[in-house]
């Protein structure tokens, strides 16, 4: 389900990006705007502190007094540092590029510059949200929980996250500092039946088959690419690529752009995910399956 608040016309126009596939097909993608980012890093937040309530009441059973006590502390320290640090990472490297908060608005992370999005990249951009966030307010808690905290310092800890927080609303792209460092976007996804709802609509109709060639043009990347393109349904969008491909594999035009390009998706998934299943990973059409 997504939650997402309606916006004017002005507003949703203001936030149209041209997006330049590897085809060379413009999705004129729509940006996030900050109140929906916003909404987005709350709803990841929830979950987390959530898991690391659940995490210490479940050690509170579990631990005793002496050391097995200290020991489960430490546990603890560790996973919350882990938790905090490797949610974000983690999710959007993926390849949905989307924590379970981006997902549940519709939003994804994407490279501005329209090339694959790369774990520096998401690294990068995530390793900022600790100077911007979390650091500051995790030494203000600690000063305040020792009773050294002074208005100075709880003046000075909340401006600065608050100019970070803020950022985002005074540049037209709805940046934060770690998107102008790694270089990433963080956009609308559109919804449209795929994967096993593309397959499950259309089961009662015969396939086209495609050579090894031809399924061996394109990675991972691509594929996400392509159902970025088939998610949009932009008639132009989807006559280029299917034009591309039909013409990288030499396979003759049969009038059905749309039909070509389900059927290329849905049998280059299988053979991307048959790849993966013996360890063969291909990130993109320039690079060879890596094991």
């Amino acid at each position: 389900m997504r939650w997402r608040r309606k916006r004017g016309p002005k507003a949703v126009a203001s936030l149209r990006r041209s997006f330049i596939t590897p085809e060379g097909v413009d999705l004129k993608l729509e940006l996030a705007s900050a109140g929906t980012r916003a909404a987005a890093f709350a709803l990841d937040m929830l979950i987390i502190l959530v898991t690391l309530i659940l995490a210490s009441v479940t050690i509170g059973m579990l631990g005793h007094a002496g050391a097995r006590s200290e020991m489960f502390m430490i546990l603890w320290l560790v996973g919350a540092f882990i938790l905090r640090n490797g949610w974000f990472t983690l999710f959007e490297s993926s390849g949905r590029g989307a924590t379970p908060g981006k997902r549940m608005l519709g939003l994804r992370v994407i490279a501005r510059d329209g090339g694959r999005l790369t774990g520096g990249a998401v690294i990068a951009r995530n390793a900022l949200r600790e100077i911007e966030v979390f650091l500051p307010l995790s030494f203000l808690g600690v000063q305040a929980s020792q009773g050294v905290a002074n208005g100075f310092l709880t003046i000075f800890a909340l401006s600065w996250t608050g100019i970070f927080l803020f950022f985002p609303l005074f540049n037209r792209d709805r940046l934060r500092v770690g998107d102008l460092l790694a270089g990433t976007w963080v956009v609308n996804n559109g919804r449209a039946k795929l994967g096993a709802d593309l397959a499950l609509a259309s089961i009662d109709q015969p396939r086209r088959r495609f050579s090894e060639a031809a399924l061996n043009l394109y990675g991972i990347y691509e594929l996400q690419t392509l159902e970025e393109v088939l998610r949009r349904g932009q008639p132009e969008a989807v006559a280029t690529v299917a034009a591309t491909i039909r013409r990288k594999a030499g396979m003759v035009d049969d009038g059905d752009d749309h039909g070509f390009l389900s059927d290329y998706y849905a049998a280059l998934c299988v053979r991307l995910e048959r790849a993966m299943l013996v360890g063969q990973r291909r990130e993109d059409k320039y690079s060879a399956a890596a094991r």
